[in-house]
């Protein structure tokens, strides 16, 4: 049964571990049992001694507790494409023919999973059959095995573990067991090499840390996470590699070749988190938590590129495809700030647990709609709109929310809702045409009446000897996107 995921796929079978080799047949041995697929990789290409384009596809097979073993296939395009495509992460085969043979050691597990077995299999065009098993075929005993990690259970690093040890744990691999906040959408890119590349970033947390990003490369990653519910799913990787990331002064974990990734694992360490996470969104301790880390999660200190308004706007036309966030700074000031006429226009009430904002007549939150209302709260929230002028132009419908809204006018929500009429108009009047050193990160959104959706992560008042400096272009970064 295919069971992991990260470039490898495991299977499992009704076999108990045992491995059947009756007969062998030209070199071949005879072999025939139902596995389960909890890992697999996509196919890739390589040439081969004899000149021509040969393929490879790699995943893994399981069929019990204790036993999984590794499975290459080597072949034309057409054959690797078509069996790739025959079976999914989780699925149930039934593997004819393959090829044993003896594992090559470290080399080997470099860069695929670790098995307890000394040995894989090859699949072999010409003499191997791989078949997949319906819905009613399978095996319940096999089923149960993809909620079992393939690593001891009580053997993970927490995420506070983990960002506690910092760059001390720069480059290792280690697993995680960690419950799924949010899944991000797929960008994809085009390396200098002129290859195609997708990445996904997938934020985890648990008791010990609100948000700590995973990221995905490949496709049969990339496709489990999007399978994954935010609040509700719990995982544990094994084989995940950390880094400390530079730019985001924080660490990050990446879903590697060697990654096997058990979803809703069930052991007693997952049904402790899964506790957690209900009791979370219950007594709305989510929020203060996510408030908390929302101050800290973007390190403003790395982000140096300057941009005029102009600059952004040509960029935004020349982008092909979904790029990166592009996080910068704007000299310019705010232009338009209409906090003074109407308040239910830059306030709404969000979500206790989820953060959305609420429906305005019903005031229910659609998201987690499953919570019931007697254990959810909402709480009041700047959600405001501006316009950012320059020296160049205007970019529109900015937006200013949260906290960093609060650190901007200098008041919380709730000062803000007793200030009277000509208060807020003056407050307003401080802020607009104020030459401002504004920090940002924009994202490409057809849905954005724009067609550029800005976040504002920091307005403050300009230093004159630097905003003068980036008139004048001297710092002035010319950043490809």
């Amino acid at each position: 049964m295919a069971q992991g995921v990260g470039g490898h796929t495991e299977a499992v079978g009704p076999a108990q571990g045992q491995v059947r080799t009756p007969d062998k047949k030209n070199g071949l041995f005879q072999f025939n049992t139902g596995l389960c697929c909890p890992f697999r990789s996509a196919p890739k290409s390589c040439s081969s001694y004899i000149g021509s384009e040969r393929y490879t596809f790699s995943f893994t097979i399981r069929d019990s507790p204790t036993y999984f073993i590794n499975v290459n296939s080597w072949g034309r395009e057409e054959y690797i494409r078509s069996l790739s495509e025959s079976f999914r992460v989780g699925d149930c085969v039934t593997i004819e023919n393959p090829l044993v043979q003896s594992k090559e050691g470290e080399k080997e597990e470099k860069f695929n999973p670790v098995t307890p077995s000394c040995y894989k299999l090859l699949i072999s065009e010409n003499h191997s059959v791989v078949k997949t098993s319906s819905c009613y075929e399978m095996d319940t005993k096999l089923l149960s095995l993809l909620h079992l990690p393939v690593k001891d259970p009580q053997d993970y690093y927490s995420l506070g573990d983990i960002t506690a040890n910092g760059q001390s744990l720069d480059g290792r691999i280690l697993n995680v067991l960690a419950a799924v906040m949010s899944v991000g959408e797929p960008k994809y890119f085009i390396t200098s090499d002129k290859r195609k590349g997708q990445r996904c970033e997938v934020k985890l947390y648990d008791e010990t840390e609100m948000s700590f990003p995973i990221i995905c490369w490949d496709n049969e990653s990339i496709q489990l996470a999007q399978s994954w519910i935010p609040r509700e799913t719990v995982i544990f990787a094994s084989d995940v590699r950390v880094n400390f990331d530079k730019f985001r002064n924080c660490m990050t974990a990446t879903v590697i070749s060697k990654t096997i990734i058990t979803t809703n694992p069930e052991t007693a360490e997952a049904n402790v988190l899964f506790s957690f996470i209900r009791e979370s969104a219950q007594s709305g301790a989510l929020h203060d938590k996510m408030e908390e880390q929302s101050k800290e999660s973007i390190n403003l200190e790395t982000i140096v590129d300057v941009y005029t308004v102009k600059q952004l706007k040509e960029k935004a036309l020349q982008s092909d495809g979904k790029p990166e966030p592009v996080f910068g700074i704007i000299y310019g000031y705010i232009s338009m700030l209409d906090i003074d006429d109407n308040v239910s226009k830059v306030i709404r009430n969000r979500c206790s647990v989820c953060r959305f904002v609420v429906n305005e007549m019903s005031n229910t939150c659609t998201f987690c709609g499953d919570i019931s209302s007697d254990s959810k709260s909402t709480f009041v929230s700047f959600d405001i709109l501006v316009d950012l002028t320059d020296h160049t132009g205007t970019l529109y419908s900015c937006y200013l929310s949260d906290c960093i809204a609060e650190e901007t006018l200098g008041c919380t929500v709730q000062e803000f809702l007793t200030l009277p009429e000509d208060k807020r108009t003056a407050l307003k009047w401080q802020l607009l045409l104020e030459r401002s050193k504004i920090y940002f990160k924009i994202t490409l959104s057809s849905n954005w009446r724009t067609g550029l959706k800005a976040n504002i992560l920091s307005c403050k008042l300009a230093n004159p000897i630097e905003a003068s400096q980036s008139l004048l272009g001297k710092r002035l970064h010319h950043v490809a996107w």
